[in-house]
């Protein structure tokens, strides 16, 4: 959805362009009606099932469960979800048992993720795409029609990767995607450092080269580093701390975005055709945390992922080891 989001901004963005001298402020303004639908729909929306459970209503809970499914027998759902509400309310303090040996490698993994999503330049690339594309020689409106372009090209690669992601595993995927990103930043870096260093404009042929390998990078992420950043933390935190995991990798998510997005375009400036390989240093130690640190959780039901993910993993079994050792002492000591 987020991907759709962005492919609905870049189509208003050029089209209130193309209609109207004044036509950012339109589109800036169009931002309002989202806003207004999410507003009126938290009105009426209902309790989420496992919300209602936790707070004791459990009755409630049930019958919200059955609306949404639609069907009358959820009994195996709902007894899943009071047994999950079960375990995590055993946790006094799941952001303190994030610190603990156990829990650091699905925080260092979820929080590593977020970095690398934003250090890849895809959200540089995205928020800046028209401003980039009219740097290497596009008119303002061509700029944002290359905008959609790539916004429609990140819409069907995500779906590729939806498709992929079971067939191929999680690690191939990535590492797949990390050689295709870093190829296509290269020669992105390699053309605009060859022609725009000599005359500060790009031709045609060469401004089409940059845009089809800005499009070929884009598809490498969305199929990637874009959703497993996000599916990989929900498949490795465990039940008791996946909600404290997921507010610290989100909130690494807005910050390492905000800091790209308020440095981009001085960096953009000052690096010209550098920052391209300044991304592309990135990608490569992307590439190598996920051959050597990215466990494969395709398959792994998330009870199973201590015994079959961790503790067989060459670096993070030490971890797991810490734990057991820690737990052993507990118990003698009791």
């Amino acid at each position: 959805m987020v991907t759709i989001g962005i492919l609905i901004a870049n189509l208003v963005n050029y089209f209130t362009a193309t209609v109207h001298p004044n036509g950012w402020r339109f589109a800036l303004g169009g931002a309002a009606i989202p806003a207004v639908i999410l507003l009126l729909g938290s009105l009426i929306i209902c309790e989420t099932p496992t919300s209602l459970i936790e707070r004791n209503k459990n009755e409630e809970g049930r019958e919200t469960l059955r609306k949404i499914r639609g069907v009358e027998d959820i009994n195996d759902e709902y007894e899943s979800i009071v047994h999950a509400c079960e375990i995590a309310s055993q946790v006094k303090d799941p952001y303190r048992k994030l610190l603990k040996p156990a829990s650091r490698p699905p925080l260092i993994i979820g929080m590593l993720l977020q970095l690398f999503q934003q250090f890849s330049g895809i959200n540089a690339i995205m928020f800046y795409a028209p401003v980039l594309f009219q740097t290497v020689g596009f008119g303002s409106n061509a700029a944002l029609l290359s905008a959609v372009i790539t916004g429609s090209i990140n819409v069907l690669s995500t779906f590729v990767g939806i498709y992929l992601v079971d067939r191929t595993g999680r690690r191939f995927l990535l590492l797949q995607s990390s050689v295709h990103m870093l190829i296509s930043q290269l020669i992105i870096g390699i053309i605009l450092a060859k022609d725009l260093g000599i005359t500060g404009t790009l031709g045609k042929a060469q401004a089409m080269v940059v845009v089809v390998f800005v499009c070929a990078y884009v598809m490498g992420f969305a199929w990637s580093w874009g959703p497993l950043g996000w599916l990989i933390p929900s498949e490795t935190f465990p039940l008791e701390t996946r909600s404290a995991g997921f507010a610290v990798a989100v909130s690494c998510n807005m910050l390492f975005t905000f800091v790209i997005a308020q440095a981009f375009l001085s960096m953009l400036c000052g690096m010209r055709s550098g920052i391209f390989f300044f991304f592309s240093a990135w990608i490569i130690v992307m590439g190598l945390f996920a051959l050597f640190f990215i466990p494969e959780t395709k398959g792994v039901a998330i009870d199973d992922v201590r015994e079959r993910v961790w503790k067989p993993h060459w670096f993070w079994k030490r971890y797991m080891l810490a734990e057991d050792d820690h737990q052993d002492v507990e118990k003698r000591t009791e």
